[in-house]
Parts: structure tokens; sequence; C-alpha cells
């Protein structure tokens, strides 16, 4: 029964009874809808998440997308889910209207008379749930026999003076009024249950089993169901834990005592876990797992057992218990809850386990020890990976709405963020005052129904004794960067004044250290530094000054934060070379190496060295030098680049590049040709970052210096030597579903002037049908050239720009011949007489016929001056194996006749091979940036 002496709070009564072969739940529903507000309601709002798997245009869907992820977009309709709804009736059993607003996860009730402030209306509902494929987020059904039912039945939306309606986005931030609920919950026999919620009444009856699940101040019952009794209860000191956290080499007894050390910290820094029972589980943790070395395979983990297993249940601990007990809004200040969490890791780390390296005992092995990843210590890692997006500026200000984040910053950087946030303000009011306001918020606000991030403001307002302001103006509310420098000093024998630049503007506090020889002999905190200020301190013995020397302010360059007082000509940072990347040491100039491998036709392998700066963290200046040995030339080849960055706002502009690059290999035996290029590039991106939109402008002037072999040197009909000034502008719209790009792009010489433009579209059907379409147009404007180098090409562009990754450029004959990227006509066809001095036109399409096995076809007008415009086409089957990176096309008709009917077939057979590391990467790290 429900209790009556929960006043205030909604009832809910769900009946329920999962059916194993349909995947289905059908269910009868009773909520008690209690109006706390000071107004009058007419109209209601239940959250329907179930619904979200429905169809291809619900946010959930639209999300995924964004994320270049299709699963759901392709679902087969036994794999998605959806609510059927029967019927809602009031307490007087009279039908009530209701609607699905639009695609939405949200369904909305006219009752039939206002409920004014503080009564109440009963709603029966009637209705049936098909179960998703958990494939898709891990809820639903599992192939293996298995369910995990969270968010599944009807929850009344948040009424706060308006209605917060918020769609599934896979974010697990539900936000649903509080109630008082019994599940009565029938499903199958040989399964086992676990619940969130308190267990009463289980029985088992032929062909199924009953248990009665009840939660008094809860949002929303999680059930799952496994085959095999994975789930172990935990009483402990503090309450009792029910976990099936995976650890095969921590032994049941070890998993233990690790579990209550860690519920006696939550009790000590949180307070007393109000419900009977707190639920850790392994679908929790995959949802939101520790990001990192961390993700390795178990073998390899460099962690002992026991911190691994602590930090993994610490982690899906404390979500759990935030989010059963602190009912704010995660959807709009997610930052609260992770401040406290990721506060909480930090501080858990600093007192068990303070010697922790990240690198773990990764960092005590010969060759590894000496980079400054494998002396980080663990807790470094939260302002390493918040500097990830930070550095490339699509950081975001901790109090973006969830939905609005990005992925990297959604499930890493704004959580590591917040809890430095927390670690900054600690270090900065003292630990015992931000300990204290954490155990007051919390106290007084457990299981309140409505609780709000400037709650949070004032119980840290109450416990500091400065001013508190910065942190949530500029460090929660803004994404501007914190960045400051040592301007100069003036010393004299006991004194110091130290001029301190705040190079940003960002108006938060800065630490100071005087250090002699390694040792800290001061420390300071200075605020209210808007531009710069001058401030004195003891000499105390100090060799130099250092900003924020513990690292403990998420700072964005820490090069800078260095002064010596030894003279003019002492270095304030030592120069070390370092074998491969590494993350930044603010403490030296870094200079890294790394051997490398090349090949193309006419150098073959070619070894070498690569001497570059960049670290695994952005910088605005780069330089990267490649050379190389060509054995087959015996000679040195190879590239070097410098390149400045510089990142202007969040949207519109938002960055350029301004670089020099020079290269040089051969493109035919003893034939080399070198490069030399100035450019500068101005890239724009919409107002939500989410959208994979960009639209870049080119400005380059490419010039080109080649030797010839003297023996082919009658073949070669143009100057050896030329440049080319090139402005292109792109607009990419890189959507999974919806691809579209397109160009134009503008070439000048003293020989040529042209044009030429570029659409490109990609259409994937809810089918898994994709239909592709590039369109290519070109024109002179003057040509004084006597030869086809510069002309336009329907299959294999001569690149006298040098811009293709050819394996073998020069080639007419043999398996490098039979290369192809797709640029200019596009054909893949080798046609007789494939240039045009004039104009060309082309039109490339292509669509499935069975998955990755596409039929293609290419048509269009090619034009030589001083003849007329001649019909081209080809047609044929791609094997589209990874679209972009490795494609096989096998002509089938073209002008030649029946190409597959032809000697030399083999010959004829094209492919598409992209062998860069760097541009494979980008295939997987894409969905998160």
């Amino acid at each position: 029964m429900l209790s009556p002496s929960v006043r205030g709070q909604h009832r809910n009564e769900v009946t329920a009874t999962l059916d194993n072969k349909t995947k289905e739940v059908k269910i009868t529903q009773r909520f008690t809808y209690v109006n706390t507000h000071g107004s009058g309601l007419s109209r209601l709002y239940f959250n329907d998440w179930n619904h979200a798997y429905a169809n291809k245009n619900t946010k959930l869907a639209k999300r995924f997308a964004e994320e270049f992820n299709r699963s759901l977009h392709l679902a087969k309709d036994r794999e998605r889910g959806n609510t059927r709804i029967r019927s809602i009736v009031d307490d007087a059993y009279a039908g009530l209207e209701w609607e699905r607003l639009g695609n939405k996860d949200i369904i909305a009730i006219d009752l039939n008379k206002v409920l004014e402030p503080g009564e109440s209306v009963q709603l029966f509902f009637t209705y049936t749930l098909k179960l998703p494929s958990a494939k898709f987020t891990s809820y639903g059904f599992h192939g293996n026999g298995d369910f995990y039912l969270k968010d599944w039945y009807l929850t009344p939306a948040v009424y706060d003076g308006e209605w917060k309606l918020y769609d599934n986005a896979n974010l697990d931030d539900l936000y649903t009024d509080t109630a008082e609920t019994i599940i009565n919950f029938t499903y199958p026999s040989r399964l086992f249950l676990s619940s969130n919620f308190d267990s009463q009444s289980e029985t088992t009856f032929p062909g199924g089993q009953y248990v009665q699940l009840h939660g008094v101040n809860r949002k929303n019952c999680e059930v799952i169901l496994s085959g095999s009794k994975r789930f172990t209860t935990h009483v402990t000191g503090h309450g009792t834990v029910i976990s099936d956290l995976e650890s095969n080499k921590y032994d049941i007894v070890s998993q233990g005592l690790s579990i209550n050390k860690i519920t006696q910290f939550l009790n000590e820094n949180l307070g007393e876990y109000p419900h009977a029972n707190l639920l850790v589980s392994e679908f929790d943790y995959n949802k939101n797992p520790l990001y990192g070395i961390n993700q390795l395979p178990p073998f390899i983990r460099p962690y002992n057992q026991r911190f691994q297993f602590e930090m993994k249940f610490l982690k899906t601990a404390i979500r759990s218990f935030l989010k059963e007990t602190l009912f704010l809004d995660s959807r709009k200040e997610r930052w609260v809850q992770d401040a406290i969490g990721y506060y909480l890791m930090i501080k858990y780390v600093e007192e068990y386990y303070p010697d922790q390296k990240l690198a773990g005992k990764l960092s005590k092995i010969w060759g590894i020890r000496g980079f400054h990843l494998a002396q980080m210590d663990f807790n470094e890692q939260y302002a390493l990976f918040s500097m990830l997006t930070i550095r490339k500026n699509i950081d975001q200000a901790l109090s973006t709405p969830n939905d609005s984040l990005i992925k990297f910053n959604q499930k890493i950087a704004n959580g590591y963020k917040a809890g430095l946030g927390m670690s900054y303000l600690s270090e900065y009011l003292g630990e015992n005052k931000v300990d204290s306001s954490i155990t007051s918020f919390y106290k007084d606000y457990s299981l309140k129904s409505k609780v709000n991030a400037n709650d949070f403001r004032e119980s840290i307002k109450h416990f500091a004794d400065k001013d508190v302001d910065w942190f949530f103006n500029e460090y929660v509310s803004k994404s501007k960067k914190i960045d400051f420098k040592i301007k100069r000093i003036e010393k004299s024998e006991d004194s110091i004044s130290v001029v301190i630049k705040n190079k940003r503007g960002t108006n938060v506090p800065i630490s100071l250290f005087g250090l002699q020889k390694d040792s800290v002999v001061s420390h300071y905190w200075f605020a209210d530094i808007d531009t710069s200020r001058t401030v004195t301190i003891p000499r105390m013995g100090a060799d130099r000054l250092v900003l924020n020397y513990d690292q403990k302010i998420p700072e964005f360059n820490q090069r800078d934060n260095w002064k010596t007082l030894n003279g003019f000509f002492a270095s304030n940072k030592k120069l070390k070379f370092q074998f491969f990347k590494d993350t930044e040491n603010p403490y030296y100039h870094q200079i890294f190496y790394v051997p490398i491998l090349n090949f193309n036709v006419y150098d073959g392998v070619t070894p070498g060295l690569r001497i570059y700066n960049k670290t695994f963290l952005e910088r605005p200046f780069q330089y990267d030098v490649s050379p190389t040995y060509s054995f087959l030339e015996r000679t040195l080849v190879g590239r070097a680049s410098l390149r400045y960055r510089k990142y202007h706002k969040k949207t519109g502009l938002y960055v350029s590049n301004y670089s020099f690059t020079g290269s040089t290999s051969h493109y035919q035996t003893n034939s080399r040709f070198s490069t030399l290029t100035p450019a500068v590039s101005l890239s724009w991106r919409p107002n939500d970052l989410l959208s994979n939109r960009r639209q870049t402008l080119l400005m380059r002037y490419r010039s080109v210096f080649r030797t010839v072999d003297p023996s082919i040197a009658d073949e070669i009909d143009t100057e050896p030597d030329y440049g080319v000034l090139n402005v292109r502008y792109w607009d990419v719209d890189n959507d999974i579903l919806n691809y579209t790009s397109w160009f134009l792009d503008a070439q000048h010489s003293s020989d040529f002037s042209k044009l030429a433009f570029e659409l490109e579209y990609r259409k994937l059907f809810q089918s898994n049908r994709q239909f592709n379409l590039r369109l290519y147009a070109g024109k002179f404007l003057r040509n004084k050239t006597n030869s086809d180098f510069f002309s336009f090409a329907l299959d294999r562009p001569t690149d006298y720009m040098f811009d293709l990754a050819y394996l073998g450029r020069s080639e007419d004959s043999g398996i490098y011949s039979q290369q192809i990227i797709i640029s200019e006509g596009g054909f893949k066809s080798q046609l007789e007489n494939p240039f045009a001095n004039d104009w060309i036109a082309t039109t490339n399409a292509s669509t499935n016929i069975w998955r990755w096995v596409e039929a293609y076809g290419d048509l269009g007008f090619i034009k030589n001056k001083g003849s007329n415009a001649r019909f081209v086409y080809d047609s044929g089957v791609r094997l589209n194996l990874v679209t972009d990176y490795f494609e096989l096309y096998f002509p089938v008709y073209s002008n030649r006749g029946w190409e597959i009917a032809q000697d030399n077939y083999g010959q004829r057979i094209r492919f598409v091979v992209t062998i860069s590391p760097r541009t494979l990467i980008g295939l997987f790290t894409r969905k998160w940036f």
C-alpha cells in the first residue's frame, strides 16, 4: 500500500508484466498528481522516454547522427522501442484528451477541470511498452536474454512556473518529479532481478515471478534482469550496497573491504544515504567509465587490482548516490553534481593514494619513466583532458545545457573541469571550508523536490571568508581561458616587485610561488587582477618565481609562468629532447623526435626522423621537420612546416591559420620536385557546436621547382618551374545521414587562369540504401600552355599542385597507375583523350546494390580548344568498404564498350587507399569533437 504519511508527494502505483518473447511490458498505472504550486493546472505533462526509439526523427536519433552513429536510423522495427497508449482516464473514470507533442518523448494530458493548488487528481494509464534493443543505449533487451529497464514508465515532468519538457538524448538526465512509487512487477522465470528500489513480496509461480518494488522520494525505478545471479549485497556500516562491478582478480572479501571504505568516505564527505540500498551496477559504469589509460584491456592496465576496483566503484557509487538524493535539473545544471562528484574523486585519491601515478606501474619501466606523462600524478589527468578541448577552442561553459555539449565535453571535459574548479576553490579558500559547504549543501537539500545551482552557490558563500563570485560568474558561467604571466620583476636585497599580467582578462585568483632549488619557500594568492598588477613580496631566498606552480589552476598556457632571479642570461626553463610525443611539461622547452617511414614508387621506402614540438595538447605555434632518406635515389627528401594558429570566437570566424610549408620528393626516376607554400586560411562554424558544418577560405601561393632526368627531358613540354596562386572556399556539412560539400576554386599563374566548382551529396535512407552524387565543372579563363599538364582530367589529374597522395604519380601502367583519387572529372574508366584544356562538366553517381556493394555511373562533357564538346560516360561496380579510405572500382561499360569482356581487365580495376595514420585516426575520433 502507498503510504499516506508522505504529504504533498505524488503517489504512483504501476502494475507491469514483461513478456520475454515479444519484449513488451504491459502496464496499468495509477498516478496521484498533487498540485503543490501556487496556480491552477489544466494540463499535465508526462515523460515517455521509451518512445525515443520509435523512429528516425526523435531527438535521440538525431543525437546519434550528430555523433556519426547511424544505428537507430537504420534499425529494424523489431529493434525499435515505442509506447502504445490505450487509454488515460481520471478518478471519475472519464476519458481524458491527450496528445504526443510532435515527435517528442512527452505526452500532454488535458484535465476535465482545473486542478487547484493543494488539490490532487488520480490518473489511470493503460499502455504497452515495446522495449528497444540494448545495442543503442544499453537500455532495453539484450541479445543474451537480459533486460535493463531505466526511464521506462510514464513520469511527471517538472513544473516550477513553467514546464520542463526534455527529450531523451541518451544523456541519463531525466528530470521528473519525485513520488512514492510501488511497482508490482511480473517477469519471466529463470531471471534474477536487481533494483534501486526496495524489494518486497517476492513470489514464484509456474512460468514466472512476481515482486513488489517500493521507493519513497524516488524519481525512477531501475530494474536489471539477468540470466545469472550477478549482484552481491554488501552490508556496510553506512548502508547496504548492491553491486555487480566486475573485477576478476580482486576477490570478493577484498571488494567488501574496499566498498566499506568508500561508503565511509561518502558518509563523511556527503552524509548518510537515505535509502535502503545503493545500486552500483556494471551497466551504469559502462555508461560513464573512467576514461584514459583505464580504457586499456584489463590484461595491460597499469594499476593494481585494489586501486582499479576502488576507482571504478567510487565513480559509479558517487553518481548513483547524488542522482538518488540531489534532485537538480541535470539537463540545465549538471555541473553541480559533476563538481561535487569529481571533487570527491580527486580528494579520495589525495587521501588514500597520494603517490599514485597516472601511468601506474608503467611509470617505473625503463624507456617510459622519462616521459612527463609517466611522471604525472593520477589527479593531473583532470587538467589534461579538460585542456584538450580548451586548446582546440571547443570548450563550453559549465553552465551549458547538457544536450548542447559536444560529446567529449559531455562525457569527459566538463565534468573534469567542474571537479578541478572545486579543487581550485579548495586551494583558494581552504579545504575545510569547501568540504563544509558540500556537506551542508547535501544535508540541507538532500531529497528536497526543488534544488538548484543557486542553492549550491549560497552554501559555498556561507562558509567562504573571501569573495567567491568569480567562481560562478567567470569559471562556471563562461568559457573564457585562464592565462597569466609574469611580465617583469624588480628585486632588492629583501623584497621582489612582480608585475603579473592577466592575458585573457578572466578575473580569477592566481597563485604565486617562490622557489629555491625546486623547493617552495613562499606561496601567495592574488585576486582582482583584471589586466595587470604589481605586487611586492619578501624574497625569502627565492631564486625563481612561478605562477600556478602546483598546477591547481586549469590555466591555458603555463609555459610563460616562470621568471628567474639569477640574472638576465639565466634560463627560466631547460631544453629537453625527447623521444616520441608527450604531455606538455611547463618546466621545460620540449623538442620531440620519432622515426618515420614513408613510401612512393620513385623513392621507395624512405626512413627518416621527424622533429617537432607538438604535444598531446594543441599549441599556437608548431614546427614539424621530417627529413627522410631515399634509398632508390640515394638522396634526402622530406618536408617541413611552420604553422601559427589563432583562435578567435567560439562561432562565426573561429580560427585563422598562417603557415609556410616546404617539401621535396621525386615524381619520376631521377626527377625531383620541390614545393614552397605560404598560406593563410580562415574558418567559420555555426553557433551550434554540435553541428558538423565547417566553412573555410584558403589562400596560398605554391612555388614548384622541378629537375628532370635528361633521358626524359624531351617528354617534358612545360617549364620545369612554375608558381600558382590558389584561392579556394569550402562549405562542408559532414552529416552522416545527409552529407553535403561544395567548393569554388580559382587558380592563376603566368600561363593560365581557371575556375572550378565541385558539389558532393550523400543521402543515407532508412532502408540502408545510400545515394551518392557528385558534380564537377571547370573552365579555363585563359590558357597559354602547350600541353595537358595543367588541363582538367577525367580520371587521374596530373596533380601539378602536388596535393594528392599518389603512390606513383607518373605511372601510366601497372598497379600504381590504377590508384584513383576522386578529383576533377571523377571517372573510374581510363578513357582515351581524358584531358580538357577548355572546359569540363561531369556527374558521378552511385547507389547500393547490397550492403557495401554499389553500382556507379559517370557521365559528362569535355571540350578542348578548337574542337567540339565530347560526351563521355562509364559505369561499373564499386566496393565501398570504407568511404574515402578504402574502395575498389570494377568498370563494366563505358565509351570503350563492354570493358568487363575486354583483355587485361585486371588492369582496369581502380582502387582508393588511404595510408595516412592521422587521416585514419580522424575516422574514429570525429564523433568526440
